[in-house]
């Protein structure tokens, strides 16, 4: 299987977006490791409608023009990883939560540690919004985009004030 990608400018840097036929499967950070998220052998397709609208939607997004996506996303990992990642997509906009939060919510409160690692190999950084995750304490921990993306993206959209549960 061979993945269409696309290079985007953005405010936090070179994203790389990823598609599988019709639906995004990946947004990589410019310094990503190449093991956190493997994926196969990918072809530039600049013009890919499905990259063409993830990318619009990101710049909206930048822009303060939009707070949730609409793409159709497909997550490869196992089974919890895919648990996890879709309980991402429900944290809100402008909301956070903890690690044990997001495992309590799969039903599993005791895979904190767990929730944390594939939080960490969250494939689509951003849209699936793994920045909204923090420590027990409230801290910033850590994000395959750096702290400082995560602080930058919690910022833009006035995160960690209107957190509940920490």
């Amino acid at each position: 299987m061979s993945y269409a990608c696309k290079v985007i400018d953005s405010p936090v840097g070179k994203l790389t977006l990823v598609a599988n036929g019709s639906k995004l499967s990946a947004v990589l950070w410019e310094n990503d490791k190449p093991e956190r998220v493997r994926l196969g052998p990918m072809r530039e397709e600049p013009d890919n409608p499905v990259l063409a609208e993830a990318e619009r939607q990101l710049n909206e997004y930048f822009a303060g023009k939009r707070n949730g996506f609409d793409l159709e996303l497909e997550f490869q990992g196992t089974e919890f990883q895919r648990k996890v990642w879709e309980a991402l997509l429900t944290i809100p906009f402008g909301e956070t939560r903890s690690y044990r939060e997001i495992a309590m919510q799969i039903g599993n409160p005791k895979a904190v540690r767990a929730v944390g690692a594939a939080t960490g190999k969250n494939p689509i950084s951003i849209i699936a919004p793994c920045h909204r995750v923090l420590g027990a304490s409230g801290d910033l921990t850590g994000f395959a985009g750096g702290l400082g993306t995560k602080r930058q993206l919690l910022d833009l959209e006035g995160g960690e004030a209107q957190h509940a549960g920490v």
